[in-house]
């Protein structure tokens, strides 16, 4: 019988970012509109869609050995489970979010001190009495069911909200007082699952190929080739993440330089490259980088 590790996947916004980022690291999942049972690719994995928010207490209570969830729920619950790695990554950016303090554009609030004896909303409660306590400040904290921004000035004074750019909390006309939290996506392991030397195998290698396919966004590799005599003036200008790789041409005559550099300078680096040498260059995209 194949040995099998369960893993919690996050439903709702962080869905497709994950679905994408597991593809690239190898592991392809497919799931139905109204399923919660993904199919994988990899028979030794029993893989089920939850809530992110839930995510930390079906780990540490053993449901799933390992699962994909924020740093803020894991806070959030207070939940006591092995944090593997940080993989930054959000629902539309690869960035931490931010859990803000917000207020009406035309609220009387301008920090965190004017919250003295004023009423919040929030998902996340215990956070949000942590953050006041911390300041100092005493204030009703009322969990928010949804549609949050909506509330201040009618039915709260502020909101203690999670937002990735901003656009939303502008776009009800909320302003941002003070950020409460920052937050990345985790891989977190039940304690127990951890210590099983397969399932420690099986999370650890998961983990690294995560990291690789999310160190390989946004990079891309270039090749080319240059005459022995221009080498050294086209090293100068040439990024890499390490040092590049150069190889001997067969007939002698010059060298074939690979490295991988970041695809937001390509457009800048081509025509230096050109104008110093470099001939044949391609630029290919890649699905992982393994340091």
């Amino acid at each position: 019988m194949n040995k099998l590790i369960s893993l919690g996947l996050p439903k709702g916004s962080l869905q497709k970012t994950t679905f994408n980022l597991l593809k690239r690291a190898g592991w392809h999942f497919s799931v139905t509109n109204r399923s919660y049972k993904p199919y994988s690719n990899d028979s030794e994995i029993d893989a089920l869609l939850i809530r992110a928010q839930e995510m930390p207490l079906y780990v540490e209570q053993g449901v799933f050995d390992m699962g994909i969830t924020g740093k803020d729920w894991i806070v959030e619950n207070k939940s006591d489970v092995v944090e593997i790695c940080e993989l930054v990554y959000a629902k539309a950016y690869m960035r931490p979010v931010k859990w803000v303090l917000a207020v009406p554009q035309e609220s009387s609030i301008k920090s965190v001190k004017d919250l003295e004896g004023k009423h919040l909303s929030t998902e996340v409660v215990n956070i949000t009495k942590a953050y006041l306590a911390k300041n100092n400040v005493k204030a009703d904290v009322e969990f928010s069911w949804g549609a949050t921004e909506v509330k201040p000035g009618l039915l709260t004074d502020a909101i203690v909200e999670v937002t990735e750019t901003g656009s939303s909390l502008r776009a009800n006309n909320l302003r941002i007082v003070d950020t409460v939290m920052e937050s990345t996506t985790r891989l977190i392991a039940n304690k127990e699952a951890y210590k099983d030397k397969w399932k420690k195998n099986k999370i650890d290698n998961i983990a690294r190929m995560l990291k690789s396919a999310i160190m390989a966004i946004n990079r891309v590799g270039l090749k080319m080739n240059v005459k022995n005599d221009k080498l050294n003036n086209l090293i100068k200008i040439l990024p890499a993440m390490r040092t590049p790789t150069i190889n001997q041409l067969f007939n002698g005559d010059g060298v074939a330089i690979e490295v991988i550099i970041e695809e937001k300078i390509v457009r800048d680096l081509i025509p230096l490259l050109i104008e110093n040498g470099a001939t044949d260059i391609i630029e290919y995209p890649l699905n992982k980088v393994i340091p």
